[in-house]
């Protein structure tokens, strides 16, 4: 007679079924609903039965229980990750665009392919030395890793894999970079140059308040209480892609795919201008169907400048010197005397900074004009984002608290703000001089060391 086997033993059958196949079943714990979560294994040869059944009783002995089902490949892990993940947790549409990019062009071809239980550290390691060896920047393979890594946390906590491979691997380190920043006198210099300018508060209330350009573009009146002195900095505007909203994105805008001329081109131009053949080979070429070009839909959708909220996704508070408050004020009463004489034409958002009819300014003749700001005061070019840096490095040189400034600029991390400081400013080399008359200068009943 045979003995029972005890609860929760594996159970092998050494002959195979009428399909010629091996079969065993291991328990694994239970399912959501309670019941006992049994695994069937089957395979050709019982040796590779018995290779599965350990493999299986590892996991469960190293809490390591995987979910049943077909497993997802890198490709689906990441599409529904970008699809459906990220829109939810409120990621800025940019940003997901970003990490679209990336994966197209250098996750899915590496690894697409492959199941997410089986990529392993070594192929991630080869991949990232491919990419730095084909001459893409550190910064872009720390982004694949990160997007990478963000993607099997969320799996290994819903128990579709056993381990996240991106924490066996160790990412490249980025030097440290210099941040664009103006000092005291080169900021003084813009201030002079915008005199006169219309919208001139914009680049005080960026230099002195620190504020990113979306949030400054998106400040609205009713958020600023000049009284108070202070800036309630709750959104920002942002310039987001335009989607299809027809039924066949990739025949929508037809005429405007970029695709190679064939051998013999018809093409002739109406104006009798000779027509320049597109090359196969030529850049930016739009692949069969292509789904691109959304901006030229009839039925486009949701893009355009919107208001989102702010990066650090909650409310903050900016202090308004004195002095800057009075600017606003008298750039309220010239926006109050633009209003009156637009009359029927003013579209009104409330905003601080607008357009002469009351829309809200682009991004991009935003940045235009900072650009002609800085030649104006005879400063090398740098982005908007440098007025962010030049607020934290003048308040830091001024003496200001390191959490003060982190207020300021509402960087959740202090680390962030510590990026800030510099090694050369006045107010080290004066912390060096007291620490240098601390120490070596004779006091009172203290002889000179010879």
């Amino acid at each position: 007679m045979g003995t029972r086997r005890a609860n929760r033993e594996s159970w092998i059958r050494d002959e195979p079924n009428d399909r010629g196949y091996y079969e065993a079943r291991v328990w694994m714990g239970t399912k959501p609903d309670g019941r006992e979560d049994r695994r069937h294994v089957q395979r050709k040869t019982l040796k590779a039965v018995r290779a599965r059944v350990r493999e299986l009783e590892r996991q469960r002995a190293a809490g390591q229980v995987t979910n049943t089902g077909r497993v997802k490949t890198v490709h689906e892990m990441l599409t529904r990750h970008l699809d459906v993940v990220l829109p939810q947790r409120n990621t800025a549409p940019n940003t997901i665009i970003g990490y679209r990019s990336i994966c197209e062009h250098q996750i899915f071809p590496r690894w697409g392919g492959q199941r997410i239980d089986r990529l392993l550290p070594e192929h991630l390691e080869d991949g990232y030395a491919a990419m730095l060896g084909s001459g893409l920047a550190e910064s872009t393979v720390l982004k694949v890793h990160r997007i990478l890594s963000s993607a099997y946390e969320i799996e290994v906590r819903r128990g579709n894999v056993a381990r996240n491979p991106c924490k066996l691997v160790e990412p490249p380190r980025l030097p440290p970079s210099g941040k664009e920043a103006l000092d005291e006198a080169e900021a003084r210099k813009v201030l002079a140059a915008v005199q006169g300018r219309r919208n001139a508060a914009r680049w005080s209330v960026g230099l002195a308040c620190g504020l990113r350009q979306g949030e400054a573009l998106g400040l609205r009146w009713r958020f600023v209480d000049l009284d108070a002195g202070e800036l309630r900095v709750f959104w920002q505007l942002q310039r987001l892609p335009w989607q299809h909203g027809c039924s066949d994105p990739a025949a929508c805008c037809e005429g405007r795919h970029r695709r190679p001329c064939p051998k013999r081109c018809p093409k002739v131009r109406a104006s009798g201008r000779q027509h320049v053949c597109v090359p196969a080979g030529a850049p930016r070429l739009c692949p069969p169907g292509c789904t691109g070009h959304a901006a030229m839909c009839p039925q486009r959708l949701g893009g355009g400048l919107v208001f989102r909220e702010i990066k650090e996704r909650r409310r903050k508070t900016v202090p308004l010197p004195r002095e800057l408050a009075a600017i606003l004020r008298a750039h309220r009463e010239a926006q109050d005397a633009e209003r009156e004489l637009a009359a029927g034409e003013w579209r009104e958002h409330g905003l601080v900074f607008c357009q002469p009819d009351g829309a809200p300014i682009d991004p991009a003749a935003d940045w235009k004009e900072w650009a002609g700001i800085l030649a104006d005061a005879g400063l090398p070019h740098a982005g908007t984002h440098a007025m962010r840096h030049s607020a934290a490095t003048i308040a830091l040189d001024q003496g200001v608290a390191l959490a003060v400034v982190q207020e300021m600029l509402g960087h959740s991390d202090i680390r962030v703000t510590r990026g800030y400081t510099h090694v050369s400013t006045p107010l080290a080399h004066e912390a060096a001089g007291r620490m240098g008359r601390a120490l070596f200068e004779p006091g009172e009943g203290t002889e000179a060391a010879g």
